[in-house]
């Protein structure tokens, strides 16, 4: 057997276990009880250093360098998954194994705090151990950087942006930062010469918003037999390409929210199951980074489910299942209210216009976090304090400020310019599809995504991780991600219409 053919089998092995972790983490955020936590933690992070052992044995650096000596052997697919088995590689080399598994459970012991700690915007329960999660996080980036020879951000980041940098980021968020204030205030001008949309009245019961969630997932082409819908306290999707799972939360007093929240799942969902079978558990089959990830959730979110078309659609639906009628139903009410633009506290729920505005301050706080220049016990003022400077808003608790997000309680540090990223490639990438195929919007009227997801799968899904994410989009749309799209799209949705 080859080198390289040992790799794979190794890689293989490896992510079935990952898989294994992945459905053992959906558990845990769904149904299981409480009193399994500390259990469960035992088991992801003895699973966690079984994959750890089988990247980092003695032998593992050898057959790379073998690997690599009869690269000439490799077909492209190949060399790709050879590109990104050694990225994998290099960022599991650089710790121990007794480091991760302390990590892992540090952050699903905060997680679990996380969880009680929220309803009641208690931070101070949840401080102890996020500065445990902070701390082992900042250790691990100060690793990494001397490994990788970046700053700790970018070493975090590439984790879930390979090759990303932030000082790009920085750049792309500073323009949004310059054009955002006058934007947003135009866009609320505008809004104030219309009539202000009427919210239907509910109470809307939870078994009548999931049967419609399931409606419309199902349109999408969400495949029930390969998946599931449940209820956590955070919106998210999880599983593995065979089994994947969503999950939304439900508000009897506005099923909208759970609506475009099951949407975006349904987005992530799809990409999963539609990444190249020929690659399953290898890394080259696994999706490309997290931008794109968001991309794909956000196209079906944002840029379809948003879309006249598909509000048109959703409106006949929506009113049928609960039995309503009137003007609060009508297809022109539908669209200002799923369009209306208001600042607000919590980033799931916000508008599409105001939404980046909530990635931008969580990153420059987890950058000021990371380096050290900027304490944890801090987070709650300097959250007010940046949200007041982007929104005009301060929120009036932590449960609506800076405890209303799982990502960093639960370890993921450098994870959240992609959402914003993510956004700004899901314009550029509808775009494309539309000019390739211009009866997608015409198809949305009907709740038909199949033309949608038909472009998606041969353009996006099926490349796993073959390209990097400014060549899947240079192949696709012409050039790399062009933050000048988004802002044409938010122009023409929002002040142009």
């Amino acid at each position: 057997m080859s080198a390289y053919s040992t790799l794979e089998k190794r890689f293989r092995r490896m992510n079935a276990l990952t898989e294994a972790s992945g459905v053992l983490g959906w558990d845990m955020s769904t149904v299981m009880p409480s009193g399994g936590a500390e259990a469960r933690m035992e088991q992801l992070a003895v699973l966690s250093g079984v994959c750890h052992e089988i990247l980092t044995g003695a032998e593992v650096g050898e057959l790379f360098d073998k690997a690599v000596e009869a690269k000439g052997e490799l077909n492209g697919w190949q060399l790709a998954n050879l590109r990104e088995m050694q990225r994998i590689w290099r960022h599991a080399t650089a710790l121990e194994g007794d480091f991760v598994e302390a990590k892992i459970k540090a952050c699903k012991r905060c997680e679990m705090v996380w969880r009680s700690a929220r309803p009641e915007g208690d931070f101070a329960a949840v401080l102890p151990t996020l500065k445990e999660v902070l701390n082992l996080t900042q250790q691990e980036a100060r690793v990494k950087s001397e490994i990788f020879g970046c700053n700790s951000y970018d070493a975090l980041l590439d984790h879930y942006e390979p090759g990303g940098k932030s000082a790009r980021i920085d750049a792309i968020f500073d323009d949004f930062s310059s054009f955002f204030p006058d934007f947003l205030q135009n866009v609320l001008d505008k809004q104030a010469t219309r009539s202000k949309p009427v919210m239907p009245d509910g109470p809307f019961p939870v078994a009548v918003q999931e049967k419609l969630g399931r409606e419309m997932v199902q349109a999408v082409g969400f495949d029930f037999n390969h998946g599931r819908l449940d209820v956590s306290l955070h919106p998210f999707c999880g599983g593995v390409p065979d089994d994947v799972r969503i999950t939304t939360r439900y508000d009897e007093a506005d099923f909208m929210i759970s609506l475009m929240g099951v949407l975006h799942e349904t987005g992530h969902a799809m990409y999963e199951r539609n990444l190249p079978p020929d690659w399953r558990l290898q890394p080259v089959g696994a999706a490309r980074g997290m931008t794109m990830h968001e991309s794909q959730s956000l196209i079906i979110e944002m840029q379809a489910s948003r879309s006249p078309e598909f509000i048109s659609y959703m409106a006949g639906k929506a009113q049928h299942a609960f039995g309503a009628s009137g003007t609060a139903w009508s297809v022109d009410n539908m669209r200002g209210i799923y369009n209306q633009v208001q600042p607000d506290f919590i980033r799931v729920d916000a508008d599409e216009v105001t939404y980046p505005a909530h990635v931008i301050l969580r990153y420059r706080l987890e950058k000021e976090l990371i380096s050290g220049n900027m304490q944890v016990e801090d987070l709650p003022q300097a959250w007010g304090d940046g949200l007041e400077g982007l929104l005009g808003i301060r929120p009036p608790n932590n449960r609506l400020g800076c405890l209303q997000d799982i990502h960093w309680y639960d370890g993921a540090w450098g994870y959240f310019p992609t959402y914003t990223l993510g956004a700004m490639a899901a314009a550029q990438l509808f775009e494309a599809a539309k000019k390739a195929n211009p009866e997608i919007p015409q198809a949305l009227t009907r709740g038909d995504f199949s033309p949608l997801m038909s472009w998606l799968n041969v353009n996006v899904h099926n490349w796993g991780s073959f390209l990097s994410t400014d060549e899947l989009l240079t192949r696709v749309t012409g050039h790399p991600l062009d933050p000048q799209i988004f802002k044409k799209h938010l122009k023409a949705r929002y002040l142009d219409s």
